[in-house]
């Protein structure tokens, strides 16, 4: 039986992006005979300035749209990061694993930190060790598989990285993961802006299509979505028709099609945004109607991290006992 673990941090509001690359990913992997994890990586959310109030808020929300995207806590695992201490009790013993280089060369490190130094703000040294953090979130749990957008496939060749690492050094202790990409849309680009990521952090831009926007604001996101100069006419090409590919690529991923045999049915971008608008809106719409079902009865939902958590400490305490062991420290 494979292990599988993800999570999502409660930044912002979930998007499609979050969504294509990730949610629904899950909720096919859950259907397959193995043992899945999917947590909400609240901790990660505080290595940024930050709203506690809107922290929390966000996390209620993020594990209602785990629900109500199908995951089912009868099949899969489903819990908040910070509920369970053997997240944190790892993560020091990897940052005595890691290297000061491997943390700075971290892309999302050089990126935030840098708009951060920017905007006159300090840089939380958390925001540098988080990586190894989110390594103990992988590690603890015997880890198989990390299905996650292409955006995070950096954080688990760290994991990797440092489960080796520790193996060889103090006996195999870990199982060491690899990364599963969705086939199509394993990183959403923004409408707008198509060579950069379609990010829950980055506000309620035209170029985001978050999971509860309603079908009329899709609509409205979609059709002003960028496309590309030239005569071209409709042609799947990442490099040089970021625009249209990322169209075709959503496309693909709500219909089932390829992008690039999807592209010779359009002769014009009206017809292709059209039907984009028109996929994305009846793919999230039984979402969005299970979300407001969920969000009326919070104790449920409450109840099943509650439950979750408990599971959740009970695989990982084995694994994080057995690191300690293997690097040193006496037990209890």
């Amino acid at each position: 039986m494979t292990r599988i673990f993800s999570g999502i941090k409660p930044t912002g509001h979930l998007t499609l992006g979050n969504y294509l690359g990730a949610l629904r990913q899950w909720v096919a992997a859950e259907q397959q005979p193995d043992e899945a994890l999917f947590c909400v990586v609240d901790l990660h959310a505080l290595t940024v300035e930050h709203d506690p109030a809107r922290v929390r808020r966000l996390s209620r929300q993020v594990a209602t749209l785990f629900l109500a995207s199908g995951l089912d806590p009868r099949k899969c695992t489903l819990f908040m990061q910070s509920h369970v201490d053997e997240h944190t009790r790892l993560s020091y013993v990897l940052e005595c694993t890691a290297t000061d280089g491997e943390m700075r060369r971290m892309i999302q490190y050089k990126e935030k930190s840098a708009r951060a130094q920017a905007s006159g703000e300090g840089v939380r040294l958390s925001l540098l060790t988080y990586p190894v953090l989110m390594a103990a979130d992988i590690l603890a749990y015997d880890t198989e598989e990390v299905p996650v957008g292409e955006d995070q496939r950096q954080h688990v060749e760290l994991a990797r990285d440092l489960a080796v690492r520790f193996n060889q050094r103090y006996g195999h202790t870990f199982t060491v993961p690899k990364v599963t990409l969705p086939k199509v849309a394993a990183r959403v680009m923004d409408l707008q802006e198509p060579t950069s990521k379609m990010g829950k952090s980055g506000g309620a831009g035209p170029g985001v299509v978050f999971m509860l926007d309603e079908p009329g604001v899709i609509r409205k996101k979609v059709m002003r979505a960028v496309t590309d100069s030239g005569d071209g006419g409709v042609v799947y090409d990442r490099e040089a028709r970021p625009g249209v590919a990322n169209l075709l690529d959503v496309l693909a991923a709500c219909t089932g099609g390829d992008p690039a045999a999807l592209a010779e049915r359009y002769s014009g971008y009206g017809a292709l945004k059209r039907d984009v608008a028109d996929a994305v809106v009846e793919l999230l719409r039984p979402v969005q109607e299970r979300h407001a079902e969920l969000a009326a009865d919070p104790a449920a939902v409450e109840k099943v991290l509650r439950e979750g958590a408990g599971r959740a400490r009970a695989l990982a305490r084995p694994v994080v006992d057995r690191a300690y062991r293997a690097i040193g420290l006496l037990e209890p």
